[in-house]
């Protein structure tokens, strides 16, 4: 039989090489698989038990929810308030902190988490996904603060997220490089099929919402237009777009094959009094930390996306992340504007 490395085996076996471990980090690592786990079936299962259409009701960022993103949210909540590992926890599909009930006991971690991301395509069969990002609580702390969960990026323990497609597959990093599981249903666990991943530093593939392209800065349109115009262009090679409309999708692909990934900020948004479309905490930071460690880079365009100091759970930031010398370039373009 060919032998395979399961997660629990590898996340067990980094614990091995860090002097001190205590295995509760390991520990919660395992929970978070078990609830997308539970969550990859649901999503599977969804057409055949009446769990797909809207639940005729709004999320804290003003989204209709689809019943599923309901579903999903208590998923992760009740795999993991009970398991001892968590001081608290935060969820883009509820506006207040989640403690951990009082019958339980506190851990030394923090986890925020979009439970299903890019829910708008469960209706039509396109890939979603659950995103995570790992914090450490202060020293000591068993019921922490808006504050103690406002860390920059840079903190971050670990971070992932869990793709629902043909395949099921967990991706994470815990500042260690980037390595891809593969869901095997047969057995019942992530297996290893990603090892090291890494994104090209070049690429002739981009991702952007081309319906926003009369409300956006200088800058962007400058790159779109080099990338538009081809081998003829001032670029010389021609590029191809993509647009899946679901974040985990569109930062997987840029895993397996380079690209970039674009939502920047536009006057849509700065008329409407936002400050970008994509959630700091729950999606921007855990997918730059991840973006960086695979060799990549993340900007909002002025700043590197895991430097900002947070100022709310539900915050809002520009987005560019994918291979490093394009995300560069459309930095240096808002640089020289």
């Amino acid at each position: 039989m060919e032998h395979t490395t399961s997660l629990t085996q590898f996340i067990i076996e980094e614990q091995r090489r860090i002097p001190g471990a205590t295995g509760d980090f390991t520990s919660l690592l395992n929970d978070v698989l078990t609830s997308c786990k539970k969550i990859a079936c649901a999503v599977n299962r969804g057409p055949l038990i009446g769990l797909q259409g809207s639940a005729d009701t709004e999320n804290v960022q003003g989204e209709t929810q689809k019943k599923l993103d309901i579903i999903t949210n208590d998923i992760m909540v009740q795999s993991l308030e009970w398991t001892g590992h968590l001081a608290g926890m935060a969820s883009e599909e509820m506006e207040e902190l989640l403690p951990i009930p009082e019958a339980y006991p506190k851990g030394k971690y923090l986890i925020l988490f979009d439970p299903l991301d890019g829910s708008s395509n469960i209706d039509i069969n396109v890939s979603v996904g659950t995103i995570f990002s790992i914090l450490r609580a202060p020293e000591g702390c068993e019921n922490p603060t808006l504050e103690d969960f406002l860390q920059p990026g840079t903190e971050q323990v670990c971070a992932g997220y869990t793709i629902y497609g043909p395949t099921t597959m967990m991706v994470f990093t815990s500042g260690h490089g980037v390595n891809g599981f593969t869901l095997d249903r047969n057995i019942g666990e992530f297996v290893l099929t990603h090892p090291n991943l890494t994104i090209p530093e070049d690429t002739e593939e981009f991702a952007i919402n081309m319906s926003n392209q009369r409300f956006w800065e200088a800058p962007v349109k400058r790159y779109i237009d080099e990338c538009l115009a081809g081998s003829e262009g001032p670029r010389g090679k021609d590029f191809n777009m993509r647009w899946v409309a679901a974040m985990v999708a569109e930062v997987h692909r840029i895993l397996m094959r380079g690209g970039i990934f674009m939502y920047p900020m536009d006057e849509k948004m700065r008329a409407r009094g936002l400050t970008g479309k994509l959630r700091l905490m729950y999606e921007a930071n855990p997918m730059s930390f991840i973006v960086e460690q695979a060799g990549g880079a993340s900007s909002t365009g002025r700043e590197r996306i895991m430097e900002i100091a947070p100022q709310g759970l539900h915050q809002r930031v520009p987005v560019i992340l994918g291979s490093k010398n394009e995300v560069e370039r459309v930095v240096s373009y808002h640089a020289e504007a």
